[in-house]
């Protein structure tokens, strides 16, 4: 998947399709490791969880919270500015 190179503030970055950040419970928020593998030529970017923590979250619920939050995202953010 060819993506862009985005300049964002005095920094770049790369959009990430929400395909690919549902296929490993992340969500906006979530940290990440990037790193260089230099060798290859490659930017690795995987998240920062451990994969024993990242098991012990439960997806399910996640998942309830992710769709609660997109449901009411725009009553949150009123809520958020009083």
């Amino acid at each position: 998947m060819v993506r862009k190179i985005c300049h964002i503030g005095t920094s770049y970055g790369v959009l990430i399709p929400k395909e690919i950040l549902e296929k490993l419970h992340l969500t906006a928020g979530a940290q990440v490791e990037v790193k260089l593998d230099e060798k290859a030529s490659k930017i690795i970017i995987e998240p920062a969880i451990s994969k024993s923590q990242y098991k012990a979250v439960d997806i399910a619920f996640a998942s309830q919270v992710n769709d609660f939050i997109e449901c009411y995202k725009p009553a949150l953010k009123a809520l958020s500015k009083k």
